[in-house]
């Protein structure tokens, strides 16, 4: 009976499983709740716990850059090529340019993108290929302050880093940041690098397009760095500067006129021509000028994230580069070829080629190669005193052709010798460190310093007005007949000196070693010279040349 009664009382099974299934539903609900609880207690613990690391090193050392006269890049010392620069001195187009190429809702969303999370934590999960979609923060965070480790704790660290970042710095500095490190190909880290690598300009003077092809580069930079010298990758560039662009107009970044009027612009070629290693000539001896003034030593100046405006002038550098490279050579022997040009009673130093090819020799036949004297100093021959340092120059058998190109200098300028100087600013973030003051002495009176001039018939040449004529060089050198072993050639007015000065040497007995040889007959070593230094000169004395107006200011 008993049995029988429990049996009638107990519940069918259908209903004791909807009971137990509301209770379970009940629970998993609370475990999940519990869950999400931990999970969020976890981030915010460890939010709080992970700190902002400081920068890699590599992503605060900066290169110093060597600029000509007029601001024209000639080359930089570094271990890394970048330069920081206020995200002021960064057009707004080209800020817009990254955010549209990179990050679209850059300026609006925390410093993450949680679907490109997502993406790539399943990507790792299964093991399939790496997924991008970062945004500029975690961008920023992943190049300068983390390690380049692909794992799922590195990505959360970056994630939670970017959102921290973004929560105690401005978008602006953010963005600073970013375009001061992110890598753009060509060796260049930094939009200032890239805009010298890519377009021979600062930053602050890209225009809409170069900044838009910029932005494009950021994609694949290691591929996108042969623009302009592989017509494949061009065009694939230019495609993606064409959407970038796009983007820019449909948010109102640039107008439907400046999308219009944009032009796929021209790039530097890469990699880099021979006229380009023959600068580092001038960036030798300007650096360890720039050294010197600063009082300290070239490795210390070459990652200080200097800017050094050299006292060159590329346009003619160039030049001169292009008449000496028309010698044919003999075989067996090599011609070396200095040339100096300098402006007179300052000592600004416009011209120094100082050999070919700087790869195969890195001496620097301007400013430490010998010239036999020979007749080379006979105008002061005559001079009855000479003050310090032209005395100790005119007792030297052999000066090197920046100290014969000084010497004559002093005559131009009525006696008074300017100390030679390649330098003529240093400026550091923004600030001028150091501005170059000229050294100036009488070292002749006036009376012989004229008489000089007369006996070396180098100095300027009556022209007439609209006239032609050539300049006149006094041309001469070492040895006699077929024998020369050293040719020089110089000329002057009150706007430049210039000097050309050729020797010879040839293989020695040992591997390795040269010795002086004569100069070879053809082509004549005294009618080259000559067409060296006019054709230098016709090209630095053209109408509206830098080095004439600055004289004529000073004047």
């Amino acid at each position: 009976m008993l049995s029988e009664r429990r049996h009638r009382e107990r519940a069918p099974l259908r209903i004791r499983l909807r009971r137990n299934w509301g209770r379970r539903l009940r629970r998993l609900f609370y475990a999940f709740l519990t869950l999400l609880a931990t999970l969020c207690a976890a981030a915010v613990v460890a939010y709080h716990l992970t700190p902002i690391p400081k920068p890699h090193p590599e992503t605060v050392t900066q290169s110093t850059v060597f600029l000509d006269s007029d601001g024209a890049y000639l080359g930089r010392r570094g271990p890394v090529d970048r330069q920081d620069i206020p995200l002021s001195a960064v057009p707004r187009h080209v800020q817009d340019a990254v955010i549209a190429a990179e990050n679209r809702s850059f300026r609006t969303d925390s410093g993450i993108s949680p679907r490109a999370i997502a993406r790539a934590t399943l990507a790792t999960l299964t093991g399939g290929d790496p997924q991008g979609g970062s945004t500029i923060t975690q961008q920023y965070v992943k190049n300068a302050l983390l390690s380049p480790e692909r794992s799922l704790s590195r990505k959360a660290r970056e994630a939670l880093i970017a959102i921290k970042l973004d929560r105690t710095r401005t978008k602006d500095e953010i963005l600073e940041g970013y375009l001061d490190t992110v890598y753009f190909g060509r060796g260049a880290a930094g939009i200032q690098s890239a805009a010298r690598n890519y377009f021979g300009v600062d930053a602050k003077n890209l225009t809409v397009a170069q900044g838009a092809a910029l932005a494009s580069i950021l994609n694949i930079p290691s591929y996108y760095e042969k623009a302009g010298s592989d017509p494949k990758v061009t065009a694939k560039l230019e495609n993606r500067w064409e959407w970038v662009l796009d983007a820019m107009a449909a948010s109102g970044s640039i107008t439907v006129k400046q999308r219009a009027a944009a032009r796929f612009p021209a790039f530097r070629f890469y990699p880099p021509g021979e006229t380009e290693g023959q600068r580092q000539y001038l960036i030798d001896v300007a650096a360890k000028e720039a050294a010197d003034r600063l009082g300290i030593t070239e490795d210390g100046l070459a990652s200080g994230g200097y800017s050094v405006t050299t006292t060159f002038d590329l346009a003619l550098q160039d030049s001169a580069t292009q008449l000496v490279q028309k010698h044919p050579g003999v075989k067996g022997v090599r011609v070396h070829t200095a040339i100096v040009g300098m402006v007179p009673g300052d000592g600004a130093v416009r011209l120094l080629y100082g050999g070919s090819d700087y790869a195969r020799q890195s001496f620097n036949d301007a400013v430490s190669g010998a010239v036999e004297a020979g007749t080379a100093l006979e105008a002061f021959s005559e001079v009855g005193h000479a003050d310090e340092p032209l005395s100790k120059l005119l007792k030297t058998a052999a000066p090197t052709p920046l100290n014969l190109a000084s010497a004559y200098a002093a005559v131009a300028a009525n006696g008074r010798y300017a100390t030679p100087y390649t330098v003529a600013r240093i400026t550091r973030e923004g600030r001028t460190v150091y501005q170059a003051r000229t050294d100036v002495r009488q070292v002749l009176d006036e009376k012989e310093a004229l008489m000089a001039g007369v006996r070396s018939g180098a100095g300027p040449t009556p022209v007439a007005a609209g006239s032609a004529e050539a300049k006149g060089f006094a041309v001469a050198g070492a040895g006699g007949g077929i024998t020369r072993r050293t040719v020089w050639a110089t000329g002057y007015d009150r706007r430049l000196t210039l000097t050309v000065a050729l020797f010879a040497d040839r293989a020695g007995s040992r591997k390795g070693t040269a010795v002086p040889a004569q100069l070879p007959n053809e082509p004549s070593p005294t009618d080259f010279a000559q067409r060296v230094a006019a054709g230098t000169w016709e090209a630095a004395t053209k109408a509206g040349s830098k080095s004439a107006a600055e004289t004529d200011a000073a004047d």
